[in-house]
């Protein structure tokens, strides 16, 4: 029997921890002179993905 496929966008997007998944923040690649310094600092980093998204993603990479 083949292997198993993971989607591979899925598999670029999220990252498992050891409390679920991991993801980077969207809306801070471009038109970014209407955002205010606050609002950019936030949108820096990881987070975490919703609990209701878990079960899907799991499915997506196969976990």
């Amino acid at each position: 029997m083949p292997k198993m496929k993971v989607k591979s966008g899925a598999a670029k997007r999220f990252k498992k921890t050891a409390n679920g998944f991991k993801h980077k923040q969207s809306f801070t690649s471009h038109i970014l002179t209407k955002k205010s310094p606050k609002r950019k600092r936030q949108l820096r980093g990881c987070k975490q993905v919703a609990e209701s998204d878990q079960q899907t993603i799991k499915r997506m990479l196969r976990i």
